[in-house]
């Protein structure tokens, strides 16, 4: 089958590997019918995540087919259609039983799809523990609105819902990538008073300024000003971090009001520091990633009911032997691109 390959460090390329097989009772293998590209990819590929496996196949976002099931899978069957969360977990640890299933004790726990063991930029894959990293997709729902369910849109619904955002409250996020995108969306869900997105990327803001006009948005050199102009209390009340860079990280603080709750849902390719002296006795509340991607069901459930919608992010479609041109034009940045699907 073909399969996306971290080949060395810089260098990913389409290659042919086996088809995998079952390997353990709770293991499921997957036909992939549609996955996408991750800024997190990007990451591997230029040696941000130390964890990443030279020799896998990459991937993390993808839905497809059940094609074969271990013996000890209950909650999925042959033919049914699921998405695939982006971390594995067990189910029974400590983290797994309070939530915190980004943090299985698990050998494979945590972000192993596509980083630590081979992911979904292929044909087939095998899922550990498919009776937590698989949920049946409902027949009312296709493969376009489904494929950010398990990576990026469970990561915005965990960075809503660990904000605690208030209806009186001022949001702002900070970045309108994808992942950005999705917290916007399940931001809007908890019904804030507003919600400011900061972006410097012209076409970003033009996006969210088309698909979500009671949002107010805003480039990086006039946040600080618009944000204390349009709260009631010196900054916002929450504020949710997704851009990933020094500068974000710095205004994050920056733009929060006294007391409010930070949290920080980027991933850095460098240490980032909180100048303490100066954040002094505005007693902040930091919550940092990554995500604890428990809540597939309830977004499977919410996007059955068209309470959410990621099929705009959709902008390009590349079939999977086609996937160096798609990497190429999500990469650059070329042709307005937000999320690219890769179709078998």
């Amino acid at each position: 089958m073909l399969a996306y390959t971290y080949k060395d460090h810089g260098v990913f390329k389409l290659t042919e590997k086996p088809k995998p097989t079952i390997q353990n009772s709770k293991d499921a293998i997957i036909k992939i019918t549609m996955s996408s590209i991750c800024t997190s990819d990007l990451h591997i590929k230029h040696g941000f995540v130390p964890k990443a496996v030279v020799g896998i196949t990459v991937g993390h976002e993808m839905v497809g087919v059940v094609e074969e099931t271990g013996a000890d899978v209950k909650t999925v069957k042959k033919g049914d259609r699921v998405t695939v969360n982006v971390e594995t977990f067990c189910g029974k640890c400590f983290f797994c039983k309070n939530g915190f299933v980004n943090n299985c004790t698990d050998e494979n726990g945590g972000w192993a799809l596509g980083c630590r063991i081979d992911g979904g930029q292929t044909e087939y894959v095998r899922v550990p523990y498919a009776d937590q990293g698989l949920n049946k997709i409902p027949d009312s729902v296709s493969d376009e609105q489904a494929l950010f369910v398990g990576d990026i849109l469970a990561t915005g619904f965990w960075a809503a819902k660990i904000s605690e955002i208030k209806e009186t409250d001022t949001v702002l996020i900070i970045g309108a990538g994808p992942t950005g995108i999705c917290t916007l969306l399940c931001a809007m869900l908890k019904n804030p008073k507003k919600i400011i997105v900061c972006e410097k990327d012209k076409t970003r803001r033009n996006f969210v300024k088309k698909h979500y006009p009671n949002v107010i948005v805003v480039e990086p050199e006039n946040c600080l000003e618009t944000v204390n102009k349009e709260s009631a209390n010196g900054g916002a009340d929450v504020v949710i971090e997704v851009a990933g860079s020094e500068e974000s990280f710095q205004s994050a603080w920056q733009s929060a009001r006294p007391n409010a709750i930070v949290t920080i849902v980027a991933l850095y390719d460098k240490p980032m520091i909180l100048p303490l002296p100066d954040m002094y006795g505005k007693n902040l509340i930091f919550k940092t990633g990554g995500v604890d991607g428990c809540d597939c069901d309830k977004i499977l459930s919410l996007i059955e009911q068209s309470k959410i919608d990621t099929t705009p992010l959709i902008t390009h479609k590349f079939p999977l032997k086609d996937i160096e041109k798609a990497y190429e034009i999500f990469e650059n940045k070329l042709d307005n691109v937000i999320k690219i699907a890769i179709v078998n």
